[in-house]
């Protein structure tokens, strides 16, 4: 089983999500990952066509994906949406920004939208919202209470080395565990 991770990363916490989305779907048994960064230049089209789950991921840039990764979307209607070569993969996304909220869930509509344009079954999150009661912290996981997909933060003044927090990135590999598991379920026709 294939599962590619597309995104786009300006400034590396966006990519470092993408690495923990990465690492949680290979705790599923027989699933190979790969990273596609969109600002890398060429996409591979065929390895896209070929994966079983695509998880998109961009960065929150002024309450939108980037305009990157929007340029990715435009260029699969070149590729893939006319004859619907992504027709009932599974999907998901994800989302950084620097702002504890920064309308991250236009991000996270936008993402789902263009998955449901292209007939993918979209997987959000299945997990409470945390950091939601007077017993919670900003360690629960899912602390920004999405159920689209994931929303991490990344402080402006530091680095990817230092940032999204430990919660984020334990959420994203959540997703992409949740990902690649239900992938396999819907590939073996098992509900």
């Amino acid at each position: 089983m294939l599962i590619s991770i597309v995104y786009h990363s300006g400034y590396g916490h966006t990519a470092k999500v993408a690495e923990l989305v990465a690492e949680g779907g290979r705790r599923a048994e027989n699933v190979n990952v790969e990273l596609v960064s969109v600002g890398d230049g060429d996409i591979p089209w065929e390895k896209l066509e070929a994966s079983d789950a695509i998880i998109f991921g961009s960065p929150t840039y002024n309450g939108l994906i980037s305009a990157k990764f929007k340029q990715f979307m435009e260029e699969s209607t070149k590729t893939a949406w006319f004859e619907q070569k992504w027709r009932n993969k599974i999907a998901a996304g994800f989302t950084n920004s620097g702002a504890q909220h920064g309308d991250k869930l236009n991000s996270l509509i936008s993402l789902s939208l263009f998955a449901a344009q292209h007939g993918m079954i979209w997987v959000g999150l299945d997990l409470m919202p945390g950091n939601s009661d007077s017993k919670g912290t900003v360690e629960d996981l899912n602390r920004h209470g999405s159920w689209l997909g994931v929303m991490t933060q990344s402080n402006n003044d530091q680095s990817a080395s230092e940032t999204p927090n430990s919660s984020d990135l334990k959420t994203a590999a959540y997703l992409g565990e949740r990902v690649a598991k239900i992938t396999q379920r819907f590939l073996s026709g098992d509900n």
